[in-house]
């Protein structure tokens, strides 16, 4: 018998419930030990009801839906992981629910890897764009590996920033790992699975199904040592995720948000009921610190000035703007250093890569 094929058997009969799965394989150690076990003491485990025993008591030999999955996974050369595969990361496998087995395009071991999840809205402004992109960049850069769900918006920008910043990358879909969801995303899902991981617990060919995004999301926050909420409406799906890293013991961060902007109020609602309200890549790594090099933790100075060839008058408007855009009339009035100058020294600035002008006569800082 194929090494899969009692695995996938006891996925297929369980349909995705996963906290059984789990109690199933600590009480008999593998797959081939339950269905050969007891109908008492199947009905046991806790969570066991009588008509899932009988399903597994009653199951018969051979499945061809299952040989011909295990043929299209050798085929295709996906990896698959089940919780007794010596690959399998403690981190996910110490969840309640953790997916009994998942399938894998990458080249990366998921065990003992520092992760951090960086989540947010589909739709994200300036600001949650500008902010994705500094803090994956600059966690990529302090030796953290960035796991997101390769949707649109925020977890898009944070996977790009993480590779364009030489770092890994682990992406978690919401459908068989086959299936490229969105479809402009299958670049960026090759590219992932080449500096990374894409991972999916959905069988090959499954659709991108709205319910499975949820379930997913516990799989996101499972891998990581804490998730991060960059921009988030009240009722964004990435709140789903907080609030599996929360049941998952995990850390929680928040990046605050315009209080008049609909994409931020689930963030800033994370903020008040005790996530930690961050404005800079240390205040993540200072959670991390014992888990890091000293040269790496010591090595990201969020919003300084130290390593650039700024004069005295840039170095006043650069440090000024954050990822709040502002405008040159603002500017002129908070640098004091009138009209004349900060029209001159702002083209220059851009050119030097450190500011970015967008739409109506604003800036902001660049993502360095």
């Amino acid at each position: 018998m194929d090494e899969y094929y009692p695995w996938l058997i006891l996925g297929h009969i369980l349909k995705n419930r996963n906290a059984i799965s789990r109690c199933l394989i600590e009480r008999f150690s593998d797959p081939v030990s339950v269905f050969s076990s007891s109908m008492d003491d199947l009905c046991n485990v806790e969570g066991m009801t009588t008509d899932i025993a009988r399903d597994i008591k009653s199951f018969r030999h051979p499945e061809e839906k299952i040989m011909d999955e295990i043929s299209w996974i050798k085929g295709n050369s996906v990896r698959f992981i089940h919780l007794n595969h010596p690959d399998y990361p403690d981190r996910l496998k110490n969840i309640n629910d953790p997916p009994l087995y998942f399938y894998m395009n990458g080249n990366i071991p998921l065990k003992g890897s520092i992760s951090i999840a960086i989540v947010g809205t589909r739709r994200p402004t300036v600001y949650g764009r500008k902010a994705a992109e500094m803090f994956s960049a600059e966690l990529t850069k302090a030796g953290f590996t960035i796991v997101s769900g390769c949707a649109r918006g925020i977890d898009s920008i944070a996977h790009r920033a993480a590779l364009e910043a030489g770092g890994l990358s682990i992406g978690v879909l919401g459908c068989g790992i086959d299936v490229a969801y969105p479809r402009e995303n299958r670049g960026l899902m090759e590219e992932i699975s080449q500096n990374g991981a894409i991972i999916s617990e959905f069988s090959p060919g499954t659709g991108p199904e709205k319910w499975n995004f949820p379930q997913r999301n516990r799989i996101i926050s499972g891998l990581s040592l804490g998730t991060l909420v960059v921009e988030a409406a009240e009722k964004s799906g990435s709140l789903i995720t907080a609030r599996f890293a929360l049941e998952q013991g995990r850390e929680v961060f928040a990046v605050p948000g315009n209080i008049n902007s609909p994409y931020s109020g689930g963030t800033n609602n994370l903020i008040k009921q005790g996530a930690k309200l961050v404005e800079n890549t240390l205040d993540i790594i200072e959670e991390f610190k014992e888990l890091l090099t000293s040269e790496l933790k010591h090595g990201i100075k969020s919003n300084s000035t130290q390593g650039l060839s700024l004069s005295e008058d840039e170095g006043i408007i650069y440090g000024l703007l954050g990822l709040q855009a502002k405008h040159v009339d603002q500017i002129i009035k908070e640098s004091g250093l009138g009209t004349q100058r900060v029209i001159q020294l702002l083209p220059e600035l851009e050119i030097k890569g450190v500011i970015e002008q967008i739409a109506g006569n604003c800036y902001i800082k660049a993502t360095l």
